[in-house]
């Protein structure tokens, strides 16, 4: 293996192990997740469970997965990702177009965002059965998660009960802004 791939596999691994313990305490805030993985030490100001739940999973993946699978598991990740990421541009522009948006760019609410879903597709047609495999099996945990925990503990649903979905989309608007 040469030392690009290395490099690469090590970043992207601590990227995710890193993130992962934030997108479970906001996924915990939301009640997505039970709530001790939003637990926050008084001393380090951190979301301590799910740093140590997944420093174990971590440790117990890495000690018994394969590099390769890691990184193309990774990668089919990324890759759907981003093809949700490109939908959603599309659909945004469309279905909120009066949003004030601080610049434009010429066929970017269709143009850019259909040509980087095409080219996703075309980077998953290199990815082997069985990590498309992998890839679907955590996709249907995942849909098992919520569906059984998540979906009925979830704050934005009930949120949702009570206001419109325009209501839904101001409130994330206030919670996205940057603090001035």
């Amino acid at each position: 293996m040469n030392l690009g791939a290395i490099a690469s596999y090590t970043t992207v691994g601590l990227t995710l192990m890193l993130s992962q313990t934030r997108i479970f305490y906001a996924m915990a805030n939301d009640g997505l997740l039970p709530s001790f993985f939003a637990k926050i030490h008084k001393t380090t100001i951190t979301p301590w469970i799910s740093i140590i739940i997944s420093g174990i999973f971590c440790a117990v993946f890495s000690g018994i997965c394969p590099v390769d699978i890691f990184g193309e598991t990774t990668s089919i990740s990324a890759l759907i990702t981003y093809i949700f990421v490109h939908i959603t541009v599309i659909v945004m522009r469309y279905t909120h177009g009066d949003i004030a948006r601080p610049f434009e760019v010429p066929f970017g609410s269709w143009l850019i965002p259909s040509v980087g879903s095409l080219l996703c597709i075309l980077l998953m047609k290199g990815i082997t059965k069985a990590t498309g495999f992998r890839f679907l099996v955590w996709t249907a945990l995942g849909q098992i998660i919520y569906f059984s925990y998540g979906f009925w503990h979830s704050k934005q649903r009930k949120l949702g009960k009570n206001k419109s979905l325009t209501g839904c989309v101001a409130l994330l608007q206030q919670v996205e802004s940057p603090i001035e």
